[in-house]
């Protein structure tokens, strides 16, 4: 296996994963209720469906945003604090809306929840940084957070889709990942870094002038959050009007748009486990190249088909390489520095493109119809994919040459509190 980082990163164990990857699901769970958020606002406040649609689009705007701002102090010692605090927040304000039946508390609770949580994608998103192995975390935090997710969204319904229910699980989530900070990785200590690897992985940190490589980091990461946010953008837009295209298209209806996100959500679950198989074996850039490339033919051949039974089929193979392509982006972030300064706000550019989705996607299909629609999203992966795949062969180099400059390896203890409470 390649030891991604002269510096202490950690092996994959379960206290220190877990807690990365609920505090994760908390921050990303706003994401995946969306549709449910908007149901709850209406009941509880008698908004329109616009209307509530924006609130729901603010609240995930917010998590980007502030997950944004925070995203260098979770790079450094604070990043539990950050944690906590956005945590804590979240916990109260998503909780003041689910229990108090005032639509100005809700609507201020939502928006102000949303912004807490964004301190925890980003705490959560460096922290996957930490490990060894940036390519199985990634899958492995695919498969946890697929999983949870198809279960909470399958529990909700059930209860009903009322405030108590659906904020109530946006709180409840903040509570888990309070229990569970003292758990979650730190960043390694500039000082017990090795040389070269801190230097070039922390260029801001260095007293001296800033060198070539340090340069070449600094734009690598740069050019890998702008090529995430388009993506995301034209990912999510088919996401979001999978329904309509497949109507007009084929004449689906909402029986099998159901069949269609229940298979894709499968799909991603498939595609987590082949990834924590493969690991790091096949590298980074070439895999990210085929499925980028793969990616873009199936949002085109979405409005191709002529069937519905083959929309079903064409869109589940479509997320599935979405799923694994996203996790190897994870891992070309993480791979990139080990304190997490790319892996923690690479999940936030993600909300925000991932947030005005619906407003974009309904325009461009409306002006350019599904075959444009979806030709226009393909042709994009593909542009994508030339500097993200620069992006992964950089990523993948200093994995070498840092690994052929690393002394033998000690045995680190996991960076968690002596005593730890979860």
């Amino acid at each position: 296996m390649t030891t991604a980082s002269t510096d202490t990163r950690l092996p994959l164990r379960f206290g220190t994963t877990s807690a990365t990857f609920l505090i994760g699901i908390a921050g990303y769970l706003g994401v995946n209720l969306s549709p449910y958020m908007i149901s709850a606002l209406q009941e509880a406040t008698g908004l329109a469906f616009l209307s509530a649609g924006w609130v729901v689009t603010g609240v995930l705007l917010a998590t980007a945003f502030v997950g944004l701002a925070v995203a260098p102090l979770c790079a450094g010692p604070r990043r539990r604090a950050v944690a906590v605090s956005g945590l804590a927040v979240g916990l109260v304000a998503f909780g003041a809306a689910a229990v108090v039946p005032v639509g100005a508390v809700i609507v201020a609770g939502l928006l102000l929840g949303g912004a807490g949580v964004g301190c925890a994608v980003a705490a959560s998103g460096a922290a996957f940084a930490a490990f060894r192995d940036p390519d199985r975390i990634a899958g492995l935090n695919g498969l946890a957070n697929r999983g949870v997710i198809t279960i909470v969204l399958a529990i909700i319904p059930v209860l009903g889709v009322a405030p108590i229910n659906v904020f109530g699980a946006l709180a409840l989530f903040c509570l888990i990942g309070l229990a569970l900070v003292p758990r979650l990785p730190d960043a390694p200590a500039p000082a017990v870094s090795a040389g070269s690897g801190v230097a070039e992985a922390v260029p801001l940190r260095r007293r001296g002038p800033a060198t070539a490589a340090d340069r070449r980091l600094l734009a690598s990461g740069l050019l890998l959050l702008v090529v995430f946010t388009l993506w995301a953008v034209s990912e999510d837009s088919l996401w979001a009007m999978a329904g309509a295209v497949g109507e007009m298209q084929t004449g689906l209806g909402p029986a099998g748009l159901g069949i269609a996100l229940s298979g894709a959500t499968a799909g991603g679950l498939l595609g987590s486990i082949a990834l924590m198989i493969v690991g790091d074996r096949l590298g980074r850039a070439v895999p990210l190249a085929v499925l980028l490339v793969v990616g873009g033919a199936l949002k085109v051949a979405t409005a191709l088909v002529a069937t519905p039974t083959a929309f079903i089929v064409v869109f589940i193979a479509w997320n599935t390489v979405y799923a694994l392509a996203f996790m190897y982006f994870v891992a070309v972030a993480a791979a990139l520095s080990s304190d997490g300064r790319w892996s923690g706000p690479l999940l936030a550019t993600y909300l925000v493109g991932s947030a005005l989705t619906p407003v974009i996607g309904a325009f461009l299909l409306e002006q350019l119809g599904p075959q444009g629609f979806t030709t226009v999203l393909g042709l994009t992966s593909l542009v994508l994919a030339v500097p993200t795949v620069a992006v992964a062969l950089r990523s993948t180099r200093g994995d070498r040459r840092r690994a052929d400059e690393a002394p033998a390896p000690a045995v680190e203890p996991e960076r968690v509190p002596a005593n730890p409470t979860a």
